[in-house]
């Protein structure tokens, strides 16, 4: 009996539905065929009943596909979930099966990347746990807290500092920055590896870990660029307060749990610190939409982030009442689905060469702080390329591509490898 024949049916069936796929789905991704003998999906359905064993390689494929380790179908009963944080969403409807699954992999992909991370730190006798991670209590004030965490920065009551930046991009860049410059890996992630796995916005903004040796902020990259920053340091605040998990858009629903609270307190935390409240105060009461609207979009484009934080920030200090802000929230949210519209169909009928190179996308998805820690660890053999590959989601043969430039331990750099 082959080690493909002892794995336990019902497990793939498992493993398949909350990879969030469909037996159709699955068996076009699985790469099966439909012949006299029966359709691509009664074939997969063959083998999740136990009456056709698929081979090795089918498996393998399976495995890769279900994004789970080959090990977990041997297994006689699916694996208990591992804790993946506290979940700070505040989702008007219930997502779908699709999504919620595709979510759970994405978070389980995040944890073992993190995981890995954390083990080279472990490994290495000069690390120091990281002491800004959960010092900060959710009952600080706001303001104090927001400018504590602009001193761990460095930008301390430097307001100008945002204001000198000539974009939404340049503003996230210059934060995720000073962000990993204190040790906090940022990586810009939406999907599964395609866009075939895209997870909306309105699923989840942001990820937080709070490990003291190798802390995390996850990013959802199918969120418009201005709403990056705020999510940055939104993600950041959970840090500071040592909670772990996953966020959404800021909610008008008034907290009453203990993650409703530290997900209100990070969302004002982050508001002040993009817009402090002494900038705030040259601004009064918005009466109507038509009046909000127009200052909101002015305040936004000076200093450079999205119009629905601002907004938040309005309706959080008075400035405009639940109705308008419910009102703006909407009218933004709607803007953002007909620009993702648009450039869906714009992708379709562009060149498959234009955009920019999947290196130079990949790298600034991951981030410098990743990419650097792989480069150094790999160049003096720490790491193999397996695992070099599993920690920035690529397969061994794009690991070297993808770290050209970056400097070794002594300081050169890696060759340029055709």
């Amino acid at each position: 009996m082959s080690d493909a024949e002892k794995i336990t049916p019902s497990i793939l069936t498992w493993a398949r539905e909350t990879a969030g796929l469909s037996v159709e789905d699955a068996a076009v991704r699985l790469g099966l065929i439909s012949s006299t003998r029966g359709t691509a999906a009664e074939k997969l359905a063959a083998f999740e009943s136990g009456d056709v064993k698929p081979t090795r390689n089918q498996l393998l494929k399976i495995a890769a596909t279900y994004r789970r380790p080959l090990t977990t179908f041997y297994r006689l009963t699916p694996p208990v979930a591992g804790p993946s944080g506290e979940d700070f969403r505040t989702l008007a409807g219930a997502i779908s099966k699709k999504d919620a699954a595709l979510l759970d992999a994405l978070l389980r992909d995040i944890r073992v990347r993190q995981d890995m991370v954390r083990s080279i730190f472990e490994d290495d006798e000069d690390a120091q746990p990281l002491v800004f991670v959960g010092s900060m209590p959710v009952k600080m004030g706001i303001v104090d807290a927001a400018q504590t965490i602009r001193k761990a920065l460095g930008i301390g009551h430097d307001h100008a500092f945002l204001q000198r930046l000539n974009s939404p991009e340049e503003l996230f860049k210059k934060l995720r920055e000073k962000v990993e410059g204190i040790g906090v890996f940022v990586l810009l992630v939406g999907n599964l590896g395609s866009y075939h796995t895209s997870i909306s916005e309105r699923v989840f903004r942001g990820f937080a870990i709070a490990d003291d040796i190798a802390p995390f902020i996850v990013i959802n990259d199918q969120d418009a660029i201005p709403a990056r920053s705020f999510t940055l340091i939104h993600e950041l605040a959970h840090i500071f307060t040592g909670s772990t998990g996953v966020s959404d858009a800021p909610s008008t629903v008034a907290p009453n749990t203990r993650p409703a609270r530290i997900e209100r307190f990070c969302n004002d935390v982050a508001g002040e610190f993009l817009l402090p409240q002494e900038l705030l105060n040259r601004f009064g009461k918005q009466k109507t939409f038509d009046l909000a609207v127009g200052l909101i979009s002015d305040v936004a484009a000076r200093r450079k982030v999205s119009e629905a934080m601002v907004a938040y920030r309005f309706w959080r200090t008075g400035r405009i009442n639940d109705g308008i802000y419910r009102e703006l929230a909407a009218t933004y949210a709607a803007r953002w689905r007909d620009v993702k519209d648009r450039r869906r169909e714009d992708a379709r009928e562009e060149e498959p060469s234009s955009g920019p190179s999947y290196y130079t996308v990949r790298k600034h998805r991951l981030g410098n702080a990743l990419i650097n820690l792989v480069g150094r660890t790999l160049r003096t053999n720490e790491l193999t390329y397996t695992k070099a590959a599993k920690m920035l989601g690529v397969k061994p043969s794009n690991v070297e591509p993808l770290l050209r430039g970056v400097k070794t331990v002594s300081g050169s750099y890696s060759p340029d490898k055709e």
